[in-house]
């Protein structure tokens, strides 16, 4: 069945023409409107819906190619990507509901929040060119009486502006984000690293031991909504991965 222009959309974001493209069709991809396999209408046709380029059309799904969510088949058109063969899901860790299933009491703590510029180091850690001021929060997070995690946090305020009027003094920022701010894509770097000094006061561990730390980025239609790191003491925390196999052995 063939494709038809996508139907005018009232309340679409402020944005170049690309941007609106691009966060239309996504809508239609992440809300199931569109599921996988669904053909994208062809570039002519949404040049002559959104009276624009080929340029233009052509950024916005590439740019959508580019974070998974499409496939582009030369002389074919472009086509909603169907899940890979084989996948490891991490969900992102919401840190109370990580402490109630160990039977204990959760409790939470802000160490800090302050509205800065980015450093070298924020913007390394970020991966990507960030305009604006950011909020930089440091939290802790306890099981019972003991501390579970340690995290430090950038949101963008530029990105997130409505995180700039939050004082996160009773609700934690990850949580906040999760009931707050659609999210389209995130990945996580986990690996092994020794508590330095302010990392061991902070989790009442000694200088050097072994600690869990999970870097996670969380991205919205390509824009970087937050940037956190996570440090667990190595014997308080476990991942769980879920794979799904492409065939089966036979």
């Amino acid at each position: 069945m063939t494709n038809q222009p996508l139907p005018d959309r009232i309340g679409h974001s402020e944005g170049s023409l690309g941007q609106r493209i691009r966060g239309e069709i996504e809508e239609r991809i992440l809300s199931g409107e569109w599921g996988p396999g669904h053909r994208i209408p062809y570039e002519h046709e949404l040049m002559v819906h959104y009276g624009c380029a080929r340029m233009t059309v052509s950024k916005a799904l590439s740019a959508l190619a580019e974070t998974g969510l499409i496939e582009r088949r030369r002389r074919a058109g472009s086509f909603v990507r169907k899940p890979s063969g084989q996948s490891a899901v991490l969900e992102i860790p919401h840190v109370k509901a990580e402490v109630q299933a160990l039977g204990k009491a959760y409790r939470y703590e802000l160490l800090q929040v302050r509205r800065r510029n980015p450093t070298l180091a924020d913007r390394s850690f970020m991966g990507m060119p960030v305009e604006g001021k950011l909020m930089a929060l440091t939290c802790r997070h306890f099981a019972g009486n003991e501390p579970f995690a340690l995290e430090d946090r950038l949101i963008p305020v530029e990105n997130v502006p409505e995180a700039s009027e939050e004082v996160f003094r009773v609700e934690p920022p990850g949580t906040w984000l999760l009931n707050h701010v659609a999210w389209h894509e995130a990945e996580n770097l986990v690996s092994a690293r020794p508590a330095d000094k302010r990392v061991a006061e902070l989790l009442a561990l000694d200088e050097g031991t072994a600690c869990l730390v999970v870097e996670r980025h969380t991205r919205q239609s390509g824009k970087l909504i937050t940037a956190v790191r996570l440090w667990y003491p190595g014997d308080r925390k476990s991942l769980v991965a879920r794979f799904t196999p492409s065939s089966v052995a036979r």
